[in-house]
């Protein structure tokens, strides 16, 4: 599969860079997305979530009343769930929501997702670039000459770009990284996928080497 490569200002430079069918061209593996996926958003949790319970409230031991006579149930504790203030019944503790999945099945993946976008035609070859300062507004105007400013874009660099991050830092539907940062689910949460050149020979690299 060829792609044209496009400039910042959205023209044709002349250039085409073909994808590598083992990467961009395979029949997409849903299953495995669906697990690569999961374990992303998963291992995203914190896990610090935490309420006290009766042991850990603090309140006095004394029985608050009598254990008989008075009509209503027995109590022995303030810090009884069923009092207000008391401590919370089974609640949540911290843990770890990490899960794992093997290394080739991320991999096809990631493949998996790739693909799709290919087939949805939805990837953009852009030539490499690079901003002297961040600036929102310069970030904007590639996506609006590539046509792309109102759908949610996922920018690929073959490096770090410090003033590119910065520059799509504020807009909510952009998100810039480089290759080597590449995950199936941002891939896979986004509708159109801008690759730069280097980005592309990273990434075969990588996925071809696996």
């Amino acid at each position: 599969m060829e792609l044209t490569v496009l400039n910042i200002e959205g023209k044709d430079t002349g250039r085409k860079v073909a994808l590598n069918d083992s990467i961009f061209g395979i029949e997409p593996n849903r299953h495995a997305i669906y697990l690569d996926v999961k374990q992303h958003l998963a291992n995203k949790r914190q896990g610090t979530h935490k309420a006290k319970e009766r042991g850990e409230i603090t309140g006095s031991t004394r029985k608050i009343k009598k254990q008989k006579g008075t009509g209503t149930a027995r109590a022995g504790s303030i810090k009884n769930p069923l009092f207000k203030g008391g401590g919370r019944v089974f609640g949540p503790r911290p843990r770890q929501y990490d899960q794992k999945v093997n290394k080739k099945v991320k991999q096809l993946a990631r493949k998996s997702a790739l693909s799709i976008k290919a087939q949805e035609k939805a990837i953009i070859v852009l030539e490499d670039f690079h901003f002297d300062k961040p600036k929102t507004t310069n970030y904007f105007d590639i996506l609006k000459s590539l046509g792309v400013a109102d759908k949610k874009t996922l920018l690929v660099l073959g490096e770090q770009n410090k003033n590119v991050y910065l520059s799509s830092r504020n807009l909510k539907q952009s998100e810039v990284l480089t290759y080597s940062e590449l995950n199936t689910y941002s891939v896979s949460n986004t509708n159109s996928l801008i690759l730069s050149e280097k980005a592309v020979e990273g990434i075969e690299a990588i996925l071809i080497r696996a």
